[in-house]
């Protein structure tokens, strides 16, 4: 009789499962996302994101220690601001709920990497990533502006900036300015690869960022094209990215892999509100095993080679892991 070969003998307990495990999922794989908002003693669930809030700077930064706790070890930051015009100048007022918010918890906990969504749309009146003239998205008179939210960002002490409006030559423009201001040290985590994606909804209501007309499609990337992923990436790490990221993730798991094949960066993957959202919606219903589901989406991310997963789960995740 011939030898079989059983793969099903290092599957025969927990024990032997883990010893042999390929992929590693760990608490420092992972972001929390915080949405600050004005105010204090604040702390409003959003609806379309159970389990994540609204905060005022007081409660980011007692929610922040709790992250920094569970053994999460960056946060990235996202705001509301008081008031809104048509360049989004409350973009880099240090007054502003971000600004304030990071200040605060890089005093409060000064291990946790602070990480800050650098974009206009939460901060412009007509809701898009970027000046407008007329009813088109003005992309390089846009840079100035996206490398002075930055600058604002690590003067209240961000540790890292994250671009995310897909403007051409915006990580260049960012780099340049915190060089030249002595903010060398702070790092770059570009939204290399972002997809104009439906998976967004619910982050529109958590950020009040919907455009006012229109769509992203002519400044995000289409997601029928993978090709077009490596070369914006390849841009941003040429311009001084020091970290590329593709959002979303799920449905975008192809592209993490190539990406993190074809470069040597760190690649983080956004595991955007979308995907959350309908793992919520189907627990909330007692249809799925939410839990297992979780640990196993992000298991698959980092299995397709994402060193850093953004996550809405984040805390429930620690804790299921």
């Amino acid at each position: 009789m011939s030898m079989i070969y059983r793969p099903r003998r290092l599957r025969a307990t927990g024990g032997i499962r883990n010893m042999v495990r390929e992929t590693v999922l760990m608490p420092a794989n992972l972001v929390y996302p915080l949405f600050v908002v004005p105010g204090t003693n604040v702390k409003k669930e959003i609806s379309s994101l159970p389990g994540n809030f609204h905060l005022s700077s007081d409660k980011a930064v007692e929610l922040a220690r709790e992250t920094y706790d569970l053994g999460i070890p960056a946060v990235l930051v996202f705001g509301l601001p008081e008031y809104k015009d048509e360049r989004g100048s409350s973009a880099w007022d240090m007054s502003s709920p971000v600004q304030q918010a990071i200040t605060a918890i890089k005093q409060a906990v000064p291990e946790l990497v602070i990480i800050s969504d650098v974009c206009l749309c939460q901060y412009a009146s007509h809701g898009h990533c970027g000046l407008l003239h007329g009813d088109k998205v003005d992309n390089d008179s846009t840079l100035p502006l996206l490398a002075q939210v930055a600058l604002s960002h690590a003067k209240a002490g961000a540790d890292m900036v994250a671009p995310a409006d897909m403007m051409d030559g915006r990580v260049a423009a960012i780099r340049a300015l915190l060089d030249d201001s002595g903010y060398s040290d702070v790092s770059i985590m570009s939204y290399a690869a972002k997809y104009a994606s439906a998976y967004y909804g619910p982050f529109r209501e958590a950020a009040d960022s919907a455009p006012q007309f229109g769509d992203r499609r002519s400044y995000q990337m289409d997601p029928a094209n993978s090709r077009e992923a490596l070369r914006e990436v390849a841009l941003d790490i040429e311009e001084g990215a020091d970290i590329v990221m593709v959002k979303p993730a799920l449905a975008y798991l192809d592209i993490v892999r190539q990406v993190k094949d074809e470069f040597l960066l760190p690649v983080a993957a956004y595991n955007v509100s979308g995907e959350y959202a309908m793992v919520k919606a189907a627990a909330a219903q007692g249809w799925i095993d939410e839990p297992r589901m979780v640990i196993e989406t992000l298991t698959s991310m980092k299995r397709a080679g994402a060193d850093i997963i953004i996550t809405y789960h984040a805390l429930d995740a620690v804790k299921w892991l």
